[in-house]
């Protein structure tokens, strides 16, 4: 199965790309070519562009603090485990004391230094960090694999806070729905949702069907239209036939 996730609102969608982006630099930052570590560096540039709202730590401290007294409640429940609610509870409050302790702008470590920041503004322009542009940069590409590793690490470390939050709060938002079967006709879907709110939606289709989602929603309807996979076409068409998905409404 392809799960595809569309976020209602603002929050979420930054909680989604600060997962995406912290996947992305674990996985470059662990290779060792040259290209790897770089993409590694851009990505944490773009970390620190998603993240650098104001409220963002002071939202994710609220949510994980609102789950813990969720959690709370479930205390001496006997269809509760008492081991996993204690862990689960662990896991937030380590969490929490992780962001407190983050002082003052996220990522300002990085700003304050200028030679990221020269690379980060040559980023921007496309083929701008070639070796004549930055020959400082150009020369530390070329130090030891475990000497980049090690330099990234120390640049992203101090944002793991945040990662780890994130991926709290997605992953209590991920299990809070149970997916539906559902069919849409000729390749369209409409579902009225009567002014329920939900923070996302998770369409989960075949991974041999040939059909992308597409979705707009409100607080009234949530409409779904599938469309063929671009290939060789020039722009998207829509399905001409019946497709089969889950549907997951979540909602912390």
């Amino acid at each position: 199965m392809i799960t595809y996730e569309y976020p209602f609102n603002e929050r979420i969608r930054t909680l989604l790309r600060l997962e995406d982006l912290f996947d992305k630099v674990s996985l470059f930052a662990h290779g060792e070519a040259q290209l790897e570590h770089h993409t590694a560096l851009i990505t944490i540039f773009e970390i620190l562009e998603v993240a650098g709202r104001a409220d963002l730590k002071l939202d994710l401290i609220q949510e994980l603090e609102r789950q813990r007294q969720t959690l709370l409640a479930y205390r001496n429940n006997p269809d509760i485990s008492e081991e996993a609610l204690s862990g689960a509870l662990y896991e937030i409050e380590q969490s929490s004391a992780a962001l407190l302790s983050m002082t003052g702008k996220i990522g300002q470590y990085l700003r304050d230094n200028d030679w990221l920041m020269s690379i980060k503004s040559r980023a921007a322009i496309p083929g701008g960090v070639c070796e004549f542009d930055l020959p400082s940069y150009h020369w530390w590409l070329h130090r030891p694999g475990e000497v980049r590793r090690a330099a990234i690490e120390g640049w992203i470390k101090p944002m793991f806070p945040l990662r780890d939050a994130a991926a709290i709060v997605l992953r209590l938002l991920r299990s809070s729905g149970r997916a539906k079967e559902h069919l849409a006709v000729n390749g369209q879907f409409q579902l009225n949702l009567g002014g329920s709110v939900a923070q996302m939606v998770r369409i989960a289709v075949d991974v041999n069907e040939p059909a992308i989602p597409e979705v707009s929603a409100n607080k009234y309807f949530l409409n779904i239209r599938f469309t063929k996979p671009p290939l060789d076409e020039m722009k998207a068409r829509c399905c001409d036939r019946d497709v089969s998905f889950e549907l997951t409404f979540c909602n912390l």
